[in-house]
């Protein structure tokens, strides 16, 4: 008799962890989605039907996500954690979704976050960060999310975007990224050919406008010349920001601006540029000399060559004339003699 009803208990257990559904929360079984939203809730709720594919947890007062929240949803395709208090997000945390296709973590106050947060069977397709208070993205979070095509980190605080962790995303087709403080300096340049790459294969993206240095503040950074971005040959300058992006986000702030304020392979060569026209001034002024020369070379020659070409002419004509005269003292001779001839015979 006991073991009926301890198996009772277990099947009941299983049918309401099947078909139950949360407190606060309204589940419709056909579509099997579970919708928290407006609940108030502070956490992620237990008891979510192990055949949900779709939990909306949008507008609660969610702060913190335990490492065994999402444990039991193994057929999850979708969730929304946007408008919530979550400020940071562990290792690992999603990584029993493996049949995540839509992660939206938008309108929170996240401002830190680990490489390692994704699911790692790489199905995720679309992912929302927007909103949020992120300085920098670790190298490493794109890991194998080669099914990526839909990525938005706009309004949010990112100085720079490493290239190396946009070239993982080999899939990605829409790109949001503006409303950030993006600092268009050296390190910038990687992004900046990125996305010229990207937007001729035909990819989508928003208005990208640079917050620093001064004299480029409010410039599309699709518009604005290589030419004004230094090369990062500084070692300092790159193992700098690879040390970085591994600090607290309040010591890498505080880093971020030491380093980019004494270290001035990281600014716009503003100064390179007038020395630039300066010496491209000097250049036109000793090519315009050297014209000068060779203009001048070629009218003395051509004054030259007229002149000699006057009296060589003259000399022909006075050859000719003396021509004529020998011709004419040979007639006058020839003439002569025949008389002189004809007197004697």
């Amino acid at each position: 008799m006991a073991g009926k009803i301890v198996l009772g208990i277990i099947i009941s257990l299983f049918v309401q962890s099947v078909c139950g559904c949360p407190e606060r929360c309204q589940c419709n079984i056909t579509r099997k989605e579970v919708s928290c939203m407006d609940s108030g809730l502070s956490e992620v709720p237990k008891a979510v039907p192990l055949n949900t594919e779709i939990l909306n947890l949008q507008n609660n007062h969610i702060h913190t996500i335990s490492n065994a929240a999402f444990i039991g949803m193994p057929q999850l395709q979708s969730l929304d954690l946007s408008n919530n208090f979550i400020s940071n997000l562990s290792s690992n945390i999603f990584d029993g979704l493996h049949n995540l296709l839509h992660l939206n973590l938008a309108n929170n106050s996240i401002n830190y976050i680990e490489n390692k947060i994704l699911p790692s069977s790489g199905n995720l397709r679309k992912l929302d960060l927007s909103f949020n208070n992120l300085t920098s993205l670790p190298e490493g979070l794109f890991k194998n999310q080669n099914n990526l095509t839909w990525l938005a980190v706009h309004q949010n605080q990112l100085h720079q975007i490493s290239r190396s962790l946009m070239d993982s995303l080999s899939n990605l087709q829409v790109l949001l990224i503006e409303k950030n403080q993006w600092k268009c300096d050296c390190h910038l340049t990687g992004l900046k050919l990125w996305l010229e790459s990207f937007l001729y294969k035909g990819g989508q993206i928003d208005e990208i406008l640079c917050t620093e240095p001064e004299d480029l503040r409010s410039k599309n950074l699709m518009k604005i010349p290589h030419e004004l971005f230094q090369t990062c040959s500084s070692v300092k300058c790159k193992s700098s920001h690879v040390v970085s992006n591994h600090r607290s986000p309040t010591t890498q702030n505080l880093h971020h601006k030491v380093e980019h304020s004494h270290n001035p392979d990281c600014s716009p060569k503003a100064k390179q540029r007038s020395g630039s026209l300066r010496h491209a001034i000097a250049t036109i002024v000793v090519t315009g000399v050297i014209c000068g020369i060779v203009c001048l070379m070629m009218l003395v020659a051509a004054i030259y060559g007229c002149s000699y070409a006057a009296v060589m002419a003259k000399y022909q004509r006075e050859l000719k004339k003396l021509d004529q005269l020998d011709q004419v003292d040979e007639q006058v001779n020839a003439e002569e003699k025949d008389q002189l001839g004809g007197s004697l015979a």
